[in-house]
């Protein structure tokens, strides 16, 4: 199988800076298929510059993009899931080995709710395209998580499910003590951005409900058996410094590469 050599590539990248992979060749197996769904919820793309928080969205454009590519060099056939708008959804079968960078590009942000959970439901139909064995790599920043009977519907299909979690680590993953300040909120429904001035006690109670929130979301994966790829920058060397990370983890317990 044609594998991705993620420190050789790490080490290319770095030197060009650019986003470079070496590829190293393997006969053991055929190259797996390769499925990205992104989370296209408004609130995913509130938190652009030049407000203070990380630009998930432009995480997911280059997340999805490095994803790609990689599964590219590795002559997997990939596809694409997100559901960014009712009746503009976008699925493509992980039919071809073409790259996804044209189906990400401009892509809407207005996806429901609950359109993980729904493109999980709809990803398990998809006995013929997507066998077990194939990797789903979930893009989200699992604020509105699936249900735990989606999770569960979707491990029974035998995937290597690999949730990519984008949070800010000051803003989702904990809260800072801006009392008596007017900080910049958003709303995680609409995505809509609006100015409060918080007391101590309630940053205190937002800062323990994001990080109960996070170690409850770690504690379902870990129930699950699944691997994480957790970014908390949107600068492109850390990304790839995440999926490095994931990729030497799932190398060491696991035993196998992707």
């Amino acid at each position: 199988m044609d594998m991705i050599d993620w420190a050789a590539s790490a080490r290319l990248s770095i030197a060009r800076g650019t986003d470079e992979f070496i590829v190293r060749e393997h006969y053991a197996e055929e190259a797996p298929r390769v499925v990205v769904f992104c989370d296209r919820r408004p609130a995913m793309a509130a938190t652009r510059e030049p407000l203070p928080w990380l630009d998930k969205a432009r995480v997911l454009d280059v997340a999805a993009k490095l994803i790609s590519g990689s599964a590219v060099a590795a002559r997997s056939f990939i596809g694409y899931l997100d559901l960014g708008a009712e009746g503009e959804e976008v699925w493509r079968p992980p039919r071809t080995q073409g790259d996804l960078g044209h189906l990400i590009d401009g892509r809407p942000f207005r996806a429901t709710r609950d359109n993980l959970e729904r493109g999980l439901e709809q990803l398990v139909q998809q006995r013929r395209d997507i066998p077990a064995g194939s990797f789903l790599f979930m893009l989200s920043d699992f604020l509105v998580p699936p249900g735990r009977v989606a999770w569960m519907r979707a491990t029974s299909r035998r995937w290597d499910i690999v949730p990519v979690v984008i949070q800010d680590p000051i803003w989702d993953a904990s809260f800072p003590d801006v009392s008596g300040l007017v900080v910049p909120v958003v709303d995680p429904e609409t995505g809509q951005v609006a100015r409060v001035r918080l007391s101590k006690k309630e940053t205190a109670e937002l800062r323990a409900v994001n990080e109960s929130r996070l170690a409850e979301l770690r504690a379902t994966f870990r129930s699950m058996g699944l691997d994480a790829v957790e970014i908390a920058s949107d600068a492109p060397a850390d990304m790839l410094g995440a999926f490095l990370a994931w990729a030497d983890r799932r190398q060491y317990t696991r035993g196998r590469k992707w």
